[in-house]
């Protein structure tokens, strides 16, 4: 491990995926529980209340058939939802550790997210549709919705779903009128999508690409509201006259600040200001890549998973790098500049 990483603000899984973290999500009613997917094929459920310890204790573990490349909770946090190679939309009641198919897709599933108002999941696929599905009916696929392309990552806020695609689209929807995207966008990143989240307080969303990069950008399609996004370099370091870029592999929003973590592939977080344009804070480098970030819901939590994702391929299995997750607190590191002033 890096002789900067400081594993003490840390509590750690005892028994983490063997194999690239996909996904973390923390539960919306417990902020003590963390929903962990990988590669590895599974899906596992820590328990962060003994932190006395500090270790993550695995509550619940659920295998699939191949990776596992999304995962979410319901609403109530009784219930998780999991997908991915296998192109399978499964729910996980993860007090009996039962496993329920509730449909496929035609390709693999790359991302999901939990609409709670309606108790709706909305996964994306490879096979450029989005689905609707609610577990509590017969049939629990209620929609399907064709995209230009693959689609990479989704994620929403309030009423704004935002669908991140290949070839560097975007299309905006309202949940509520999902027939046709409310807005349809050109990524202001050159390269490939790597990372998206929507901004708390219903804004605007952010997006991180393989070429260390982050933008910004904003719902209102007024001039005067798209005047202000804007992209900006980060994950990147001057080492013996050479330039290194690393891709932002995750974004996730400080759910009361409106701050925003990055986590990139040089094994760095950082915090950013995104309304001033200003770094908060990096917290020292990790033990390998940043592959998936979380805060819980009050943003007294950030959950950190490291694994290899192959950005350099075979070759760079050779730096053997072991998966690990941690969960540190968060204080007011967080802040934004106004309120610290």
């Amino acid at each position: 491990m890096s002789s900067t990483f400081d594993s003490a603000n840390y509590a750690t899984a005892d028994s983490p995926p063997f194999d690239t973290i996909s996904s973390l999500q923390f539960s919306p009613r417990n902020s003590e529980q963390l929903l962990v997917s990988s590669w590895d094929t599974t899906v596992r459920l820590y328990d962060i209340s003994s932190t006395s310890s500090r270790k993550l204790e695995v509550r619940a573990k659920f295998d699939h058939r191949a990776a596992v490349l999304a995962c979410s909770f319901s609403a109530d946090g009784t219930r998780a939802y999991s997908g991915g190679l296998d192109t399978s939309v499964r729910e996980l009641n993860l007090e009996t550790e039962k496993i329920t198919a509730l449909g496929q897709h035609g390709d693999s599933i790359s991302s999901m997210t939990y609409i709670a108002s309606t108790q709706t999941l909305i996964t994306g696929s490879w096979d450029r549709t989005l689905r609707l599905w609610d577990s509590r009916l017969p049939n629990a696929q209620q929609a399907s919705f064709s995209t230009p392309e693959r689609v990479y990552a989704i994620d929403h806020v309030n009423n704004t779903l935002v669908v991140a695609m290949a070839s560097r689209l975007f299309h905006v929807y309202d949940i509520r009128k999902m027939d046709a995207p409310a807005q349809q966008r050109e990524s202001s990143l050159k390269y490939m999508t790597r990372s998206l989240s929507c901004m708390p307080d219903g804004q605007g969303y952010a997006t991180g690409s393989v070429e260390g990069r982050i933008a910004v950008e904003y719902f209102d399609p007024s001039p005067a509201m798209q005047e202000k996004k804007y992209a900006f370099k980060c994950h990147r370091q001057t080492i013996d006259d050479v330039d290194h870029v690393w891709p932002v592999n995750a974004l996730a929003f400080h759910p009361p600040f409106n701050t925003l973590a990055s986590g990139g592939s040089d094994g760095v977080v950082s915090l950013w200001d995104h309304k001033i344009k200003k770094r908060l804070r990096q917290y020292p480098k990790l033990p390998g890549p940043v592959a998936a970030l979380a805060f819980n819901g009050d943003g007294t939590k950030l959950a950190v998973g490291v694994s290899y994702i192959w950005d350099e391929g075979d070759e760079g299995m050779s730096a053997g790098v072991t998966p690990w997750v941690g969960v540190r607190n968060v204080g007011d590191e967080a802040k934004p500049k106004s309120m610290t002033a």
